[in-house]
């Protein structure tokens, strides 16, 4: 695939409205060809293993990955908050709060910064859909499943692919320990944030307190959530 071709369609100047209005056929169809074209470079490699992508598909997923970092969280850009965290920043916290959190019995942090670190990944495509977009849940769940499979493809298939499938269907479906402490993590990090944001912006976030309020699954997201609202009472 020539460099100006993957460039058009790896772009990262999209902004978060451009990618939530965007019509995913688009960008998925973008990526199903970018993703077959990577099977064929793949496959015709005989050193090529099935257990990691070849450098061609690493790097092509890797610059589709791109627009996590570029694409603003939506809450945020709707409350023209100034300066707003993006996908990919909010991500890294979250994998931050699977690393420095105390051992729960049963759970495996690894696997939770794993998980933390792709839950969000097919909004590179998608876009970051919220509630206010009035896309009902089914249907951000087909777009996102879509998406993922898309990039999946893209990474040319196989373990690492699976692997991140794998994870993400995990905490969609919010079947494991790991994925509801994820969970936890992502109304956690939302509402830390957000208590920032009314700090240094004098700005009144209740709504993102709100929206979380008696959602929490784990001991230890409620033990956080709870030392978040503390601090926001002190202010």
């Amino acid at each position: 695939m020539s460099r100006v071709i993957c460039k058009s369609i790896l772009s990262p100047s999209l902004t978060s409205t451009q990618l939530r209005t965007r019509p995913l056929r688009t960008a998925a169809s973008r990526a199903s060809r970018m993703a077959a074209e990577a099977a064929a470079s793949s496959s015709s490699s005989s050193s090529s293993s099935s257990s990691s992508p070849s450098p061609s598909s690493a790097i092509d997923f890797l610059t589709l990955c791109h627009r996590l970092k570029t694409t603003k969280r939506a809450g945020w850009v709707r409350r023209e908050v100034h300066e707003p965290e993006s996908i990919a920043d909010h991500m890294y916290r979250m994998g931050l709060m699977a690393l420095i959190a105390s051992d729960v019995p049963g759970v495996n942090r690894e696997k939770c910064m794993k998980i933390a670190i792709v839950h969000d990944i097919a909004e590179a495509i998608v876009g970051d859909i919220t509630p206010s977009d009035g896309i009902p849940k089914q249907e951000k769940s087909r777009r996102e499943r879509e998406a993922l499979q898309n990039m999946c493809e893209l990474l040319g298939g196989g373990e690492r692919a699976k692997e991140i499938s794998d994870l993400w269907m995990e905490y969609e479906e919010n079947s494991s320990m790991e994925a509801k402490l994820v969970k936890d993590f992502d109304k956690v990090e939302m509402i830390l944030q957000a208590l920032e944001y009314e700090n240094e912006q004098g700005k009144d976030l209740e709504e993102f307190f709100e929206s979380t309020a008696g959602k929490f699954q784990t001991d230890l997201g409620k033990a956080w959530a709870l030392e978040i609202a503390s601090r926001r009472r002190k202010q």
